[in-house]
């Protein structure tokens, strides 16, 4: 029975080519008040294959609002906590184990509107640079600056994050 996939390794033997990484070697990033971002496995590490971050959220932290991507894939999966997450056509109550996938172009956005922290699982295939948006992010809440509409747009069009009208 053949799998049928893209071949992405054509060598007659199996080779090592394994990445491990400790949990103090993770980059964590406070991203404003209420989130942190660990970026697990981004593209860099995986050869662009796909990109884990760890998302977690403080208590009524808000979260993305409905957005949608156009040159990868999002999926969530819920760790710990409830999580609303938006499918493109209503809010729903995700908890520890219920998981999300969006296509290319899918509407989507998540938010932690409880009074109890959660986290969670993103990944992005394939693996964008993802990390230096949510670095950018950071810097903007850090910083204090208001940005224009337009900055905002300017912002996440660099990043192939489009807001849902």
């Amino acid at each position: 029975m053949s799998y049928g996939g893209t071949m992405l390794w054509d060598g007659e033997h199996g080779r090592t080519a394994a990445r491990t990484r400790a949990r103090n070697e993770i980059e964590a990033l406070q991203v404003g008040p209420a989130a942190m971002a660990r970026f697990v496995a981004p593209g860099a590490l995986t050869d662009g294959q796909f990109g884990l971050f760890q998302w977690d959220m403080a208590p009524r932290a808000g979260g993305a609002n409905p957005h949608f991507h156009r040159t990868f894939s999002e999926s969530f999966f819920v760790l710990d906590g409830s999580v609303e997450l938006y499918d493109g056509t209503v809010w729903q109550a995700a908890t520890a184990g219920d998981f999300l996938y969006v296509a290319p172009g899918g509407i989507h956005g998540f938010r932690n509107g409880t009074d109890d922290p959660a986290s969670m699982l993103i990944l992005f295939v394939p693996g964008p640079p993802r990390e230096r948006y949510f670095e950018e992010l950071a810097e903007v809440i850090r910083s204090g600056r208001k940005l224009t509409e337009d900055e905002w747009l300017e912002l996440w069009a660099r990043h192939d994050q489009y807001p849902s009208r």
